[in-house]
């Protein structure tokens, strides 16, 4: 049922199979959707499927998201590294075109990893000594491998690091995962229902992905500037004929690429990249021929690009975080939000100018207050009652409801 409604936002208390059946065939321009990943994350009962299920859950949504997007219409659909397959296979199998993948990278994963050694101790009965908890048993916060036996209990103690029997030092510092860092988004795009993307574009406005409105920092491909004659299979690109006719530098920025940053993996990239300066100017042949020995006729042209230095983060879009966009009420929050800006980059990516965006777990409302900031109607659904409160806090902050404190 209807939770909230204004003009231009539309929320659903429910399961998200039961309210995208009452939805309209062709009624919305793009999905992008953080989905349970299937991992059990935290114990919750909303993200616990064994793998098949957890495709065969996919599926369906899936099937239901295809049906109510216009043709040519694309959907972006979070996933996790153990479980991305299963959703990528889910959503081609649901008639999706699977047109490419974007890696988000960002540096707050915590390690979720069996300590080894620990495990050796426990198993052959030899305790460890004991120490104060630190991290996140300490804080209440996260699971280790003490467990959740000990999370909110005053003074909370934890198994000190050193070993307690000869197997268990031969297996210290070993484990059984990696920090995560990145998660996988499908992009996919539903068939055409026109020849061509073009003749798509103008029927249903869907089909294409917004390359301007969603282009990186500093200046690219401002366009083609012909360099003067025609050039023969025996010009080198040094010669006279490729004189370069270089034009201002497009303020819109560089060509979005399919990996996106925070703060901290942008920082570490340039760590590890150092400096580097951009040329501004790449040549290229009109017609797409090799740039050598493309043959007698072709024209040679030139672009245009951006003569900065820095680092190699300015090549990616970085999605700056701020720590006061989580929303909490009554005390409730949501444990797995996604920073606005880069919602607000995605949505802006696959939805045309005046279109409705589909989110069909809306979570703490992040793709819907991303949709509202980028001048978007949206439609979410929810299904779990206590998070409800905290989509429509971020409605009211987007419009300017509510005081920023």
């Amino acid at each position: 049922m209807k939770f909230f409604c204004d003009n231009s936002v539309t929320l659903f208390h429910g399961d998200c199979l039961e309210v995208l059946a009452g939805l309209p065939d062709g009624s919305v321009d793009s999905v992008v959707t953080d989905p349970p990943y299937g991992l059990a994350f935290m114990g919750n009962k909303w993200d616990t499927f064994s793998a098949v299920e957890f495709q065969a859950w996919c599926g369906l949504w899936a099937a239901e998201c295809l049906r109510v997007l216009k043709p040519g219409g694309h959907m972006l659909a979070f996933g996790g590294t153990r479980t991305f397959h299963r959703l990528a296979v889910a959503v081609e199998d649901a008639g999706f075109e699977i047109r490419d993948s974007i890696a988000w990278l960002y540096g707050s994963g915590f390690p979720k990893s069996l300590d080894v050694s620990k495990a050796i101790d426990k198993a052959a009965g030899a305790e460890r000594a004991k120490v104060p908890a630190t991290g996140g048993l300490a804080n209440n916060k996260n699971l280790n491998d003490d467990g959740w036996a000990k999370i909110g209990q005053p003074n909370p103690m934890m198994d000190s690091g050193t070993p307690a029997s000869d197997a268990a030092q031969q297996w210290q510092g070993w484990g059984t995962a990696l920090k995560p860092a990145f998660e996988p988004i499908v992009v996919a795009r539903k068939p055409l229902d026109a020849k061509t993307v073009a003749a798509n574009v103008l029927a249903h406005g869907t089909g294409a992905l917004n390359i301007d409105g969603s282009r990186v920092g500093g200046a690219f491909e401002s366009g083609w500037s012909k360099s003067g004659s025609k050039a023969s299979e025996n010009t080198s690109m040094s010669g006279a004929n490729y004189a370069r006719d270089p034009k201002p530098d497009n303020a819109a920025g560089r060509w979005p690429a399919n990996v996106v940053l925070d703060e901290s993996q942008a920082a570490a990239l340039d760590l590890q990249s150092g400096v580097s300066k951009s040329s501004g100017v790449i040549n290229r042949w009109d017609d797409g021929a090799k740039p050598f020995g493309g043959g007698a006729g072709h024209e040679y042209t030139s672009v245009r690009g951006v003569a900065d230095e820095g680092g190699a983060s300015r090549f990616f879009y970085t999605a700056k975080a701020n720590k006061k966009e989580r929303p909490a009420v009554g005390g409730v929050t949501h444990p797995t939000v996604k920073p606005l800006a880069l919602m607000q980059y995605l949505v802006r990516l696959v939805t045309p100018v005046g279109g409705v965006v589909l989110e069909p777990f809306a979570g703490s409302g992040a793709t819907v207050e991303a949709a509202i900031l980028e001048g978007f109607d949206v439609i979410a659904v929810e299904r779990e009652e206590s998070y409800l409160p905290l989509v429509v806090e971020r409605v009211k902050r987007a419009k300017g409801l509510m005081v920023e404190e």
